[in-house]
């Protein structure tokens, strides 16, 4: 059955669409996989996907991945997909995700996508009624097709779930595999905020033994609070899967009571409401 230690892709045997459970969804998620080559901009250590490469994904088949959400709905809504793979305490369609295998962004066919899945809740009944998530490291909301999507993404009450995890910069180049200027990360975070309901999503954990120090969540908090009356809030959550990246054997999960601590700390400093997923 599904987990949450088990976020496979292949599990519904399609190109595009896969189920999983979803701890900060709070049931099943219905993933939208648009890096199906395993290519990312990014290469964050504790990310799941084998043999992760740097780059872009390869033409969407449009017309394929419509008939795959839709085939999948259907089964989630009328078949007894739910009753086989899905643990009882999680039998709920929670929401649809772009995410996958890289950054969905990241698609030259973005918008034309999220056209296609709206498309495809009308055609259900469940437009507006079915959360829709965009699961993004953030990087590329700069660009105007992006933008687009982003727009098509409010007007059927979706959200961004926009990843943060450090803030220091030798931080983030160590946990993201990126160099950022931090002033441009608050500057598309403007941007989502600014066209759709966004969430910051971070993943705080130990590397080496150590978790991150007084530094690191003061840059953190610093980095957030002057958008924090934009920020819907901020999805706090810890290692559940192993990495399949290099750095693997180096990360270490932090105790809730850890995560939680933190959590407090930015409710303190941001006045953001923070939800935590140990």
């Amino acid at each position: 059955m599904l987990s949450i230690a088990d976020h496979r892709r292949d599990q519904a045997g399609l190109r595009y669409v896969y189920p999983v459970v979803s701890r900060r969804a709070g049931g099943v998620s219905v993933g939208i996989n648009l890096n199906v080559n395993n290519a990312c901009n990014w290469a964050c250590a504790y990310c799941q996907v084998e043999n992760l490469a740097r780059g872009g994904p390869p033409p969407i088949d449009l017309d394929l991945l419509k008939r795959e959400l839709s085939g999948f709905i259907d089964e989630l809504l009328h078949g007894d997909f739910m009753l086989r793979e899905v643990p009882p305490e999680a039998r709920r369609l929670a929401d649809i995700a772009f995410s996958g295998n890289g950054e969905p962004t990241s698609a030259a066919e973005f918008f034309e996508v999220v056209q296609c899945v709206a498309q495809v809740l009308k055609r259900f009944g469940v437009f507006g009624a079915l959360p829709v998530r965009l699961i993004t490291n953030g990087s590329l909301m700069h660009r105007p097709v992006v933008q687009k999507g982003l727009e098509a993404l409010a007007e059927m009450g979706g959200e961004v779930w926009f990843k943060i995890d450090r803030a220091l910069p030798d931080e983030v180049r160590l946990i993201n595999g990126v160099p950022l200027d931090l002033e441009s990360v608050r500057r598309r975070l403007a941007i989502s905020c600014a066209l759709v309901p966004t969430w910051v999503q971070t993943c705080w954990f130990a590397v080496d033994g150590h978790e991150p120090g007084a530094a690191s969540r003061a840059a953190y908090c610093e980095l957030l609070r002057p958008l924090a009356t934009q920020i819907a809030g901020v999805h706090l959550y810890g290692l559940a899967r192993p990495s399949l990246q290099p750095m693997a054997g180096r990360l270490q999960r932090l105790e809730e009571s850890k995560l939680r601590a933190f959590a407090q700390e930015i409710e303190k400093t941001t006045g953001l409401k923070v939800v935590v997923s140990p």
